[in-house]
């Protein structure tokens, strides 16, 4: 048997490939936090109950209406996405330019709010999602086992990732989002809707936490306290990156998850905390996170 520092090759393969699918989620996840921040300036603590949302949706419309993981792919993140909006429209614009720890504290509650009120409904034990019958099994790649729906992730995720970062750096409908809330009172004299380009941008970015929701819910176990125990993890993963750096956090998403992963195959008891022990170096040498721009 293949060994690699004293670990054999597979299961360092397989702690490899968890990483890679963690780095995934990490890179979605931070990618809609750096959205909301980077065009908004607000600090979103209610991401992790969009991710939670969009994988209870998922289940609920299953059980409830038969809708099929395909079409709860595109109809999950379209309802969180208006959850998002009406959030901003009669909540966070009461408080738009205010200091960031309002918009946190405010988010915090929300969150709280959705995980109470499902959590009194459904209670904290898990629900399951069957695996789409498209990605059932899995391919042996000679050093290690690939289940199809593991892969599929991955590639969604950054296929996604990409896409969004292409459409905010590379297109006019980015550059209007950056100007309109770099500029507002100069776009809105050029015609543009800001508070309607504010509210979809918003939606937007919990629309992609509920994304990451949908595919997280064949793997993980679907519970109104799932997004909570991400979220921690997430915020650090978009600190390392650069607060507001869509690059930054795709790639800082993908990177942390890989480096989680060998930790649990080199020394396991660290695994949980080599992520804010990266937040911690980085932040003491350059606070601005890797990717971020220096005020």
């Amino acid at each position: 048997m293949s060994m690699i520092f004293g670990v054999p090759l597979a299961v360092l393969s397989g702690q490899l490939l968890i990483g890679v699918i963690n780095g995934a989620f990490y890179a979605l996840l931070s990618l809609g936090l750096a959205v909301i921040f980077g065009l908004l300036k607000i600090i979103n603590f209610a991401h992790g109950a969009m991710y939670m949302l969009g994988a209870m949706a998922t289940v609920i419309l299953f059980d409830v209406l038969g809708v099929s993981y395909w079409v709860a792919l595109i109809m999950a993140p379209l309802l969180v996405g208006v959850v998002g909006v009406l959030i901003e429209y009669f909540l966070l614009r009461r408080i738009a330019g205010q200091d960031h720890i309002y918009s946190l504290l405010l988010t915090f509650g929300i969150a709280l709010l959705l995980q109470g009120v499902l959590t009194n409904i459904y209670g904290v034990s898990g629900m399951r999602y069957s695996m789409p019958d498209l990605f059932k099994g899995g391919v042996n790649l000679g050093f290690m086992f690939l289940p199809y729906y593991r892969a599929w992730v991955i590639v969604i995720a950054l296929l996604v990732c990409f896409g969004t970062w292409f459409m905010i750096e590379k297109t006019k409908l980015g550059s209007y989002l950056r100007a309109g809330t770099e500029d507002a009172e100069l776009m809105q004299g050029f015609g543009i809707n800001v508070p309607l380009l504010v509210s979809l941008t918003y939606g937007f970015g919990v629309m992609l936490a509920a994304f990451a929701g949908v595919l997280a819910a064949p793997i993980y176990s679907v519970t109104p306290v799932m997004g909570s125990h991400i979220l921690i993890t997430v915020f650090a993963v978009v600190v390392i990156g650069g607060m507001g750096s869509i690059g930054g956090a795709i790639i800082t998403g993908i990177l942390m998850g890989v480096i989680e992963g060998l930790t649990k195959t080199f020394y396991p008891p660290a695994s949980s905390a080599v992520i804010f022990l990266v937040m911690v170096v980085v932040l003491m040498f350059r606070p601005a996170g890797l990717f971020g721009k220096e005020a």
